[in-house]
This record gives C-alpha cells, structure tokens and sequence, in this order.
C-alpha cells in the first residue's frame, strides 16, 4: 500500500485530502509544517508528499530541498493556492513531480498521486535491477588466472577500445564483457546483448540493424535494431563466428563508419556504441576455412581477453560454490546453506566440461532438491558429478590392469545407467547388450539396480 504525507496548514485541506487518500487505498499522515515534515520523513518512508508552498517557518521550496537531498527520498507534488510560473518552474528545477493549484480538483489530484507513487516503485525497481546487473559483473575467484583478469579488465575498461572474449562455454564471457561495461566510462548507459548463435540467419541483420516497416513479410512496424539501442553505451555480440558471412560484411561497414541503414530504410543512423563481441571457436580456422572475414576479426581484436575454463582454477571452487549458495538460497528465500568439506574435495576433482555454468546449475539444483538440509554432502551431489570425481580421484590407487578396466566399465555402465534414468533395458539396448547380460554384468562390478 502506497503511503502518502499531506504537508499542509490549513486543517480543512489536511483533512479533506487525508480521507480522500485512505478511500483510495493509501496509507496517510499530516504534517502542518516543513519542520514536521522532514521530521516524520526522518522516522518513516514515503512514496508521495503532498507539499503545500506557503507554510509557516521553512516555506514548502525550502523544505523540497531539504527532501530531495534525503538518501531515498520520495516523490514531492508541490500545492499553492496562489501559483505562478515562475514558482512552477522553481519547483520543477528542484525535484517536484508536480505542481498542483488551489482548489484542488480531486480527481487530477489522485491521478498525479497515482503516477507519482508508480514512479518512485520504478525508480526502485530501476535500482534493484542496476544492483543485480552490477552483482552478475563481479568475477568471483582468486586464483592466478581470475586475478590477472580483473587487472586486464580494470585497465582496458575505462578506454574505447574494441574487446574479443575467447573462452569455453560456460567459462563467463558475458559475465567479463558486464564486467568491463561496468567499470567503463559508458557503465551509465545501456548493455545490449546479442547472441548471434540463437537468431536466425535470415533475421539477426533486422535484429542488430532494425528495420522499416513493409521492408519483409511480418515487417509491420518500424523496428529500432540493437546498435541503435546500444548508442552510448556497449554492445556485446555473443558467439560472434556463428553470424553470417552478410551479416559480418555490414557490421564490418558499421564499425568502419559508425553508421548503417536500417533493413528496408535509406537514411543513415549514426550510432557510437562500444563493441565487445565473444566467441568459443577459433576464428583463425574459422577465417581459413572461409567462414570469417579476417578484416572483421582484426577490427574485433583491439583488446583480446581469454577467459580460462575452471578446470584450470580449481581453486576458486569452493568459493563459486558458497557464492551460488548464497545466490539461490536468497532467491527461493530458503536457508543460509553450508557445504560439507567431502563434498567440495569432490566437486574440486570433477572436470567441469561445462565450466561455471555447469557449477552453477549443480549449486542450484543442490539447493532446489535439498530444501530441508542445512549442510550439504557428498550424497546430495549430482551421481554423474561424484561417480567422476571418485574416478579421477583414485585413477592411480589400481594395482593391475584388471583393476582398471573393471572400474572403467562399472562408471561407463553407470552413466549409461544414467542417461536413461536407470531403464536396464534402455541401457542395454544403448550398451549394444542383451538385458540378461547386462544384469550379470552389474552384479559382477557390484552395480544394484536402484544405483
């Protein structure tokens, strides 16, 4: 419920005002001067204050003042029974959502209320959103390699210059190119993400461009593209090696001459947007094989970064894990979360194929299907996650070849197992086995059923 202060001397209009308010649903307070004013605002939070201008002590601009200048303060519409321009506009420069005359028209009163309590939840929420963007741009790591990025990044960062992220999936490009977006002199302008690997190929020209309206069929309204969204601030061309041959020869054309024209339109759109473009192939085959212009990849490659994958900084996997402890628990408003040390030595000696977004995803699913238990074990992981990292671990205790070749096929059976949600005869159809046969085989390398 939206809360509104009425600040007014005048006991008819406090009055008036106050029960109209509380009929609409708002929590209501008065204050009969500026001094009381900032005093209520001191102890309580406000979405609105009606501020009349002619009050006794501190006037209702003074006291504006002094509410604009709070931590969090809230939307002010100004009231005056004897309003003019020049005090409008005073007000207006100040901070006031509003300026409303005397006598107030109750129903454009509760409008510019209505639109005022609306703005102050946007701008909180617009606040909200701007502390998670800048929370999914910190590195979370002190290994050697993590280090060495954030250096590179905290130099290249505040400069214009033209970034190409190298890096496994999963690895965090999007959370590197956030990252210098975030620490760069642009970071108050917008961050527009394209994955260039998801769009089809017949329409990532219109998304990166736009388009005018009638210029294709479905074309039925003008479309402002992502380098014009960008302007002022970054674009981050995700997977830029999947995009069309066409489509690298006008993106080349634009970083050449900071303009381009929409699909379907003839005039030119100037645009200044920051390019950070990402890719998990190697361009360089890519550019032998015909597949990448090499102009293109010499205008993307001012400033290379290589993100390394986690296998090479196990080290900061305890510490990705309490993080994405810490992320979902808050956000499934569960628990604060512990892990065992068994389980962490375990996860530290898995391979992570999928790199910090495969991490993230186990901490996640840990969390979702754990929800009673306030410390998680090595029995709470993910089968496919222990069975590897007990692997690995031990692939050097076996004292004969046997050995291995036993354990070898008991993980490989198992994951077979896996794949097909433990359905034997799915398994063994896959094995190229008969079910009776891979029955015995189980109970050879001691394998249950239900494991």
């Amino acid at each position: 419920m939206p809360k509104v202060l009425v600040v007014d001397d005048e006991p008819g209009i406090q009055q008036s005002l106050a029960g109209v308010l509380q009929d609409e649903g708002y929590g209501t307070e008065i204050a009969p001067s500026g001094e009381a004013c900032l005093g209520v605002l001191a102890q309580r939070t406000f979405d609105v204050v009606l501020l009349d201008v002619w009050l006794p002590g501190a006037d209702g601009l003074d006291t504006l003042q002094k509410i604009k200048a709070l931590a969090d303060p809230p939307e002010v519409v100004m009231i005056s029974g004897h309003g003019t321009i020049e005090t409008a506009v005073r007000a207006t420069k100040l901070g006031a959502f509003d300026f409303l005359e005397k006598p107030l028209s109750l129903e454009r009163t509760l409008i510019v209320v209505k639109n005022a309590a609306q703005a102050r939840r946007l701008r909180g929420e617009n606040r909200e959103l701007k502390r998670q963007v800048q929370a999914r741009g910190n590195i979370v790591g002190e290994s050697v390699p993590v280090k060495a990025l954030r250096q590179q990044i905290s130099l290249m960062a505040p400069t214009n210059g033209r970034v190409l992220i190298f890096g496994e999936s999963g690895s965090g490009k999007e959370l590197v190119a956030r990252a210098i977006h975030a620490n760069s002199l642009r970071k108050e302008a917008a961050f527009v993400e394209v994955n260039c690997a998801a769009i089809p190929e017949d329409l990532i020209e219109s998304e990166l461009f736009g388009h005018r309206q009638g210029s294709f069929a479905g074309a039925s309204s003008n479309k402002e593209g992502k380098f014009q969204k960008a302007d002022g601030g970054t674009l981050f061309l995700d997977e830029v090696g999947d995009m069309s041959l066409k489509t690298q020869s006008k993106v080349l054309r634009t970083l050449d001459e900071q303009r381009f024209a929409p699909v379907g339109g003839d005039e030119q759109v100037t645009v200044d947007a920051r390019v950070i473009a990402a890719t998990n192939k190697n361009l360089e085959e890519e550019i032998s094989k015909g597949n990448f212009r090499e102009d293109l990849f010499y205008r993307l490659n001012v400033i290379p970064f290589l993100v390394p994958p986690l296998r090479e900084r196990k080290e900061d996997v305890p510490l990705l894990v309490r993080h994405f402890l810490r992320e979902f628990s808050a956000a499934y408003t569960r628990h604060a979360r512990q892990i065992s040390d068994e389980a962490l030595d375990t996860l530290m000696r898995y391979a992570w194929p999928g790199n910090v977004r495969e991490l993230r995803n186990v901490v996640e699913r840990m969390v979702i299907m754990n929800p009673t238990v306030a410390v998680l074990e090595k029995k709470h992981l993910p089968p496919l996650v222990y069975r590897d990292g007990a692997r690995r671990g031990a692939a050097h205790d076996f004292s004969t070849l046997h050995q291995a070749r036993a354990a070898y096929e008991r993980d490989y059976i198992l994951r077979k197992l896996d794949d097909h949600h433990g359905n034997v005869s799915r398994a063994a159809e896959a094995l190229g086995l008969e079910r009776s046969h891979l029955y015995r085989k189980m109970k050879t390398l001691g394998i249950a059923a239900k494991e």
